[in-house]
């Protein structure tokens, strides 16, 4: 949970909302509001690996394990669809817009409250409905996700324990996104630090008991304890406007703000790009016991340094959602570009740090109990693979923002991320026989950086009016960095013997490098970055 109680001094430095005459916040309580949440992030990421570290002792790279991850296919579809990219890009540009028209005045009822009860109840009652069915079709949806299991009874049993994130993960995505329009970033950020606590508890106290069934449950668990995490928080904001706004004046946002043009092309981007992982899993169904479950530690892994820099584009989104709102254009062009260059920049140093110390990664956090040094050796070579596309998924979470922060329909990231879908469809059908798990990774580098190639060339004429030539020259600086700080830390981590003192060298040579060849090449993105974290951490504090 939240390490801040709700109403704390704490909680109080994520950035106010901006009025509509100045939509962008001032740099250094952004920098506050990012840092506040990343850290949290990392103790919630901290946690992740914990959670992952028990799975892989309890029941290691086996048919227990493989199971389990494809009922969690479920949760994780619904985190990105409900919690993160789905719920966000509907919710807080129609929150901000709310917040907007409420500083406007003249208005009969409270635009935010309005929203909420427009809205709330009639997403619960879907989401329910739909999770019921989702427990009633279980077997129908563990053959569709694995058609290759042998013995799908234990993913079907998995998966009805884990449908009822469909309904707890919407109503925490909900929640989560009405608070980062008000400028609360903290709360949002503590999430999935109750998530894996429950999941951990779980896991631990029941595995002799329910087996891999337990770790099932603790998602269940997990989830709820999301909904309190958010809910004092989310409870104290809202009836703020419970009285009546006098004046006259543009009507209140109703539901059309998540009417079905909006709402549609939202959905259906989410889906095709989690369906990256359906494409995997379905692939990988049909390899040897252990093969879903080598893939999804190296992603897990992997995928840390995106999540800490998705954290940059989470902070300003309603920043760059108010703008679009009152017209500032040139104000959420400049914010895109920045924001563009910094996750970039934080996504491909910790690629570099991933490529250059993989085994060793593994092998401190996964091996021993029932995962072995065979186990080690195939998940980091899926986890090097893996990495390559990392600056694919950061810019398609990144770039999808812009493009939906406006609250009107289009269809455009649909097509990229569709486009992505199929090549990596494609080379992963062509790719897998030959070379198994890597090659189902190295399918899903190229289908990603299809899309987020895509995203980018369409944004300018699309959604906001970036300079591509600028964020290009941006992208290719740190790439460059990021390349010789990998083969550094190659070096540096396979010359000193042992798994530990070699991570610990190459997590140590790896940021040195990367500044280094930063500085050489101007790249300001660096500098930018390190002044945030001197922002974030002043001199005497």
């Amino acid at each position: 949970m939240s390490t801040t109680a709700p109403g704390s001094a704490t909680e109080a430095t994520g950035p106010t909302p901006p009025t509509p005459d100045a939509p962008a916040a001032p740099g250094r309580l952004l920098a506050r509001a990012a840092g506040g949440a990343a850290g949290l992030t990392v103790v919630a990421a901290l946690m992740g690996l914990v959670r992952d570290q028990a799975v892989a002792r309890l029941f290691g790279a086996s048919h227990a394990s493989d199971a389990f991850l494809i009922a969690w296919t479920v949760p994780e579809m619904a985190a990105t669809l409900l919690i993160e990219d789905g719920m966000a890009l509907l919710l807080v540009p129609a929150f901000s817009l709310a917040l907007t028209r409420r500083g406007d005045g003249g208005q009969v009822r409270d635009p935010v409250r309005a929203l909420v009860a427009a809205t709330l109840p009639r997403l619960s009652a879907v989401l329910a409905c739909a999770g019921a069915l989702l427990v009633w079709g279980a077997p129908w949806a563990v053959a569709v996700l694995a058609p290759g299991l042998d013995d799908p009874r234990l993913a079907v049993d998995c998966t009805r324990l884990t449908a009822v994130t469909v309904l707890t993960f919407g109503l925490t995505g909900y929640f989560s996104a009405a608070l980062r329009a008000h400028g609360r970033f903290l709360a949002p950020a503590g999430v999935y630090i109750a998530y894996n606590a429950g999941i951990i508890g779980m896991t631990l106290a029941l595995h002799s008991v329910w087996g891999v069934r337990a770790a099932a449950a603790g998602v269940a668990v997990g989830s709820v304890l999301m909904i309190v995490t958010l809910l004092p928080t989310f409870v104290r904001l809202v009836p703020a406007a419970r009285g009546r706004v006098e004046g006259k004046g543009r009507r209140e946002p109703g539901p059309a703000l998540l009417g079905a043009t909006v709402l549609a092309p939202v959905v259906l981007f989410v889906v095709s790009r989690q369906s990256q992982v359906l494409v995997e899993r379905f692939l990988a169904s049909s390899l040897p016991d252990g093969a879903i479950s080598h893939l999804n530690y190296a992603q897990k892994v992997a995928q840390l340094p995106m999540v800490l820099s998705m954290m940059i584009c989470t902070v300003t989104f309603p920043v760059v959602a108010r703008a679009m709102a009152s017209g500032d254009r040139e104000g959420a062009r400049r914010r895109v570009e920045r924001d563009l260059a910094l996750a970039a920049t934080v996504v491909l140093l910790g690629t570099a740090v991933v490529f250059g110390c993989a085994p060793q990664i593994v092998e401190v956090l996964f091996q021993r109990g029932a995962f072995d040094a065979a186990d080690t050796t195939a998940t980091a070579g899926v986890m090097r693979v893996y990495a390559l596309g990392l600056l694919g998924h950061t810019l398609v979470g990144a770039l999808c923002r812009p493009f939906f922060s406006t609250g009107r329909p289009t269809w455009y990231p649909l097509g990229a991320m569709g486009a992505g879908l199929l090549v990596t469809t494609g080379a992963g059908t062509v790719l897998t026989a030959p070379f198994g798990v890597a090659g189902i990774a190295a399918a899903n580098a190229v289908g990603i950086s299809t899309a987020a190639l895509a995203m980018l060339l369409g944004l300018r004429s699309r959604a906001v009016a970036v300079r591509t030539g600028a964020v290009v020259l941006s992208l290719l600086r740190p790439a460059a960095s990021a390349a010789v700080a990998a083969a550094a830390g190659l070096s540096a981590a396979g010359l000193v013997p042992g798994a530990l003192p070699g991570l610990a060298a190459g997590c140590l040579v790896v940021p040195v490098a990367f500044l280094l060849v930063s500085l050489v090449l101007r790249a300001p993105e660096a500098l930018h970055l390190l002044a945030l974290v001197r922002q974030r951490f002043p001199h005497g504090r």
